[in-house]
């Protein structure tokens, strides 16, 4: 069945739908929960690094990415964050 392959880790064929957070997500969600904090002083550069780290995040997805449907979000919020910019 597609769907259960586009979840399934391709080297071992573990399912994989949850992991841990990597370095960069963790810049992302602490930038992000800055941002909607009382604590606005910086907010365009706090965008900045939220942006960044997302971005940082959905490269390694696509490349690392360890079942297709990690691979293909990866690729999804890489395009609507270069989407962004322009």
């Amino acid at each position: 069945m597609l769907l259960d392959r586009l979840f399934r880790d391709t080297k071992t064929g573990k399912l994989v739908l949850f992991q841990f957070p990597n370095p960069a997500l963790w810049v992302f969600i602490a930038a992000t929960l800055l941002r909607l904090s009382s604590y606005d002083a910086h907010d365009t550069q706090l965008g900045w690094i939220a942006s960044g780290a997302l971005i940082a995040w959905a490269l390694d997805e696509l490349v690392r990415g360890q079942a297709p449907a990690r691979r293909l979000l990866g690729l999804i919020v890489l395009v609507y964050e270069v989407w962004q910019f322009s």
